[in-house]
């Protein structure tokens, strides 16, 4: 998937991305602080990775963790400072939604504490209408 949108470029191809840009915004994320670089090297093998640039600089990024079939777990959305205010979160999550190993899921799910209004846009992204039936186990970075 290689999608435009003026200067920047969407690109599901992972041999493009700058795991140091990632591991950087991800380590002092609220979701992911002091995140191993380890772990942001496993967790992009085994996930489905979308990065967007502006030429060859990489500006932000989202994962899908997904069996391709019922489900799909969107996690690390971010675009980094410089790049904000294009409409690029937006614009990734609407062609991540159109993904073709992406099509036809039963079920997508997302955490976030301060951007429901954003998700809520993309279609179908609310609060899980029965919590009662979710457990987690959790287990912070630090």
């Amino acid at each position: 998937m290689h999608i435009t949108k003026g200067d920047f470029l969407l690109s599901d191809d992972k041999s493009r991305l700058d795991i140091e840009v990632i591991h950087r915004f991800l380590t002092n994320s609220y979701w992911a602080k002091g995140i191993s670089r380890d772990i942001v090297d496993k967790s992009i093998q085994h996930s489905l990775c979308f990065g967007v640039y502006k030429q060859s600089q990489q500006v932000g990024f989202a994962r899908i963790i997904s069996d391709q079939a019922t489900f799909a777990y969107l996690a690390d959305v971010f675009t980094l400072e410089s790049a904000r205010g294009n409409g690029l979160a937006k614009w990734m999550v609407t062609n991540i939604k159109k993904h073709p190993d992406l099509q036809g899921l039963r079920r997508w799910l997302l955490a976030t504490s301060d951007a429901h209004s954003l998700y809520a846009q993309y279609g179908n992204f609310t609060p899980i209408a029965d919590p009662s039936i979710w457990m987690e186990i959790r287990t912070p970075y630090e």
